[in-house]
């Protein structure tokens, strides 16, 4: 495992040495953006915005700013589950030109082959609250506020490296989730044939 800190736009060759289990901190511009963007790009055929096609990283999260006349208050930051994006993952990264996503857990079998195929790599938080990086967060501009709302709209950050994330999708079609899953599948056979146990199901509540 190593640790690296990563500057947008990234170098394409330093993306591809990102392997699972590596720690990365990020400095530098990105966009956010969740499912109602998804949508009115790739499902409902509206413009990219500005923000997307400029900048190599999006982060799957809907912040909570504070718009004041002249400035954006970060409130909340806690980036979210990237699964549910995964109908829009592939066309995402190929469309937008991503070398990272951050969000949490993992994303599927589609978005890994062109992430794959483009040098892309997907990161999680790592044991940390990130709404403790409020700080390393400046909010320079948003996009969509009134067509997508609050939390849908795409939002500018300007990141000073903020982390650590660890790498759980590199560019080689390697999964940290799947090599977890596998690991406990091994223990977990192992534990029952130690109790003496087959298999068993979960309490049913109702």
């Amino acid at each position: 495992m190593a640790t690296y800190e990563l500057k947008t736009p990234f170098d394409p060759e330093e993306i591809a040495k990102l392997r699972i289990g590596d720690l990365v901190y990020v400095s530098g511009k990105a966009f956010t953006c969740r499912s109602r963007l998804h949508r009115w790009v790739f499902d409902e055929n509206h413009p990219s915005p500005k923000a997307a096609m400029e900048r190599d990283l999006l982060i799957h999260v809907g912040p909570i700013v504070l718009r004041h006349p002249d400035s954006y208050e970060l409130v909340s930051f806690m980036p979210t589950s990237s699964i549910r994006f995964e109908k829009w993952g592939a066309k995402s990264v190929e469309n937008w030109g991503l070398k990272m996503i951050i969000g949490k857990t993992t994303m599927g079998d589609d978005t890994m082959a062109m992430m794959k195929k483009l040098g892309c790599v997907h990161v999680s938080p790592q044991g940390v609250s990130p709404n403790l990086w409020a700080s390393q967060i400046q909010i320079t501009d948003v996009e969509l506020f009134d067509e997508l709302g609050t939390i849908e709209a795409t939002w500018h950050m300007d990141l000073d490296k903020l982390g650590p994330f660890v790498v759980d999708m590199d560019t080689q079609g390697n999964n940290l989730f799947d090599a977890v899953d596998k690991v406990v599948a091994e223990n977990k056979a192992k534990a029952y044939a130690k109790l003496g146990l087959e298999d068993f199901e979960y309490t049913k509540l109702y």
